[in-house]
């Protein structure tokens, strides 16, 4: 079976869990010959080279002509969607070639980037990569007959390649550590709110993350004084390393984020750190409360929970035990391969037809980037208005992350875009 990926680019979770995928199929001689076509030149090769040396075959920056060419030979079209302008691209760039397509989508849909209800019937399948996705409310007027060409497959590498969870010292001083994006657009807005109330007096929290969005975090807790309440450690490539030195894993992010299978938190996890998350549908279908973790509501219940724990090392330790096992074993690369296949072996049995996103999407770029806002599309008029927006959720301001900066930086000559993102920056 010839399956042709495409995708934006192979950074993050999405090059972890296709790399491992080349792998897995030269492990189990499948029979898939997995043929990547990244849109972008990819900025580290860390994964470009794990997917050569497994077999499988790279596409950079294919033109179309290559791009038609690798659809018109291949048995399977997956997509792997987030939302990227680059992607949108060529899913509105007119009538695309005959194929058996299934979209794989690694945002959940519920906050922008939304995914439009026709996009998930438009498919011969489309697979989110978790099942929290079906919460948004807008899937409950899917019928029948369109549920059952979607499905859920949590797009996780596995852990093979990670070393065993160390042997922690029972009791002593707790260890805290957070590793992620330092921003409020995936941290809860409110997280200084929950360190202030920790009751331990020896409490600190290590933030391993991009360090120029981790300094702004400690300026303003600088300002409410508990800058001495984190550890501002900056980008690690030995994640591993990093987490081996935690007890607890501070988890707490924003309501509104777009992630799914939250690979930070899983990796953590399979390193025996005990997660502290807050009950986001993500994080609810990750997290047995009390058997893998700890989910906690606001931030008394966050310092009781840390409380808990200090008091409870035999609890804590089983809590530890429980999360490696688990995660190893149900996040295990081999799951993720299962899963897609049993989706293949039902799309290849169909025909190959061809696809037009136009209708769904939009004729421009800024008509993509508008397609996937959802409650927030509002915003974004076609009126000549320059006036600030009106200040809105985090998300809009991120520069990269599907946000009307990132598409404004791709299609720099849509007026539009340049009209949003200028208004987005009067009001930040």
């Amino acid at each position: 079976m010839r399956l042709l990926h495409i995708t934006a680019h192979l950074g993050g979770g999405v090059g972890k869990v296709l790399s491992r995928l080349v792998a897995e199929s030269r492990r189990r001689l499948d029979g898939i010959q997995h043929i990547i076509a990244c849109l972008e030149v990819p900025e580290k090769s860390q994964f470009v080279e794990y997917i050569q040396a497994a077999g499988g075959r790279l596409l950079i920056c294919p033109s179309q002509d290559e791009l038609t060419e690798a659809i018109a030979t291949a048995d399977i079209v997956q997509l792997e969607w987030w939302h990227h302008p680059i992607v949108a691209a060529w899913l509105g760039s007119g009538e695309l070639p005959a194929m058996r397509l299934l979209v794989w989508s690694h945002v959940s849909g519920l906050h922008p980037p939304e995914i439009p209800v026709a996009f998930l019937t438009a498919p011969h399948r489309f697979l989110f990569t978790s099942p929290c996705s079906w919460e948004h409310p807008r899937l409950a007027a899917l019928d029948a007959s369109a549920r059952e060409r979607i499905g859920a497959v949590f797009s996780s590498g596995g852990f093979d390649d990670m070393p065993p969870p160390p042997e922690r010292a029972e009791g002593g001083v707790l260890r805290f550590g957070y590793v992620g994006t330092l921003n409020y657009a995936k941290l809860h807005p409110r997280l200084l709110d929950f360190l202030a109330v920790v009751r331990m007096p020896d409490f600190k929290l290590a933030l391993v993350g991009d360090p120029t969005t981790g300094e702004s975090l400690l300026a303003e807790a600088r300002v409410r004084g508990i800058a001495d309440r984190l550890d501002l450690r900056g980008y690690c490539q030995d994640v591993p390393a990093q987490l081996a030195g935690f007890d607890v894993l501070v988890y707490l992010l924003n309501p509104l984020h777009y992630g799914t299978t939250e690979n930070a938190l899983l990796e953590a996890m399979a390193m025996g750190v005990v997660p502290v998350v807050l009950a986001n549908p993500a994080e609810r279908v990750l997290i047995r409360h009390g058997e893998t973790g700890l989910i906690v509501d606001d931030p008394l219940s966050f310092a009781d929970a840390l409380d808990w724990l200090a008091a409870h090392p035999d609890e804590k330790k089983r809590l530890s035990e429980n999360a490696a096992r688990e995660v190893r074993e149900r996040f295990a690369v081999g799951r993720t391969a299962d899963g897609l296949m049993e989706h293949y072996r039902a799309v290849v049995q169909e025909a190959r037809r061809p696809f037009d996103f136009r209708p769904i999407f939009g004729e421009t770029p800024a008509d993509w980037f508008r397609a996937c806002q959802g409650d927030e599309a509002w915003r974004f008029t076609d009126d000549e208005n320059t006036t600030p927006m009106p200040r809105g959720p985090h998300f809009l301001y991120e520069k990269t992350k599907s946000s009307a900066f990132h598409f404004r930086d791709c299609f720099p000559s849509d007026k539009r875009l340049a009209r949003w993102a200028e208004r987005l920056e009067a009001s930040a």
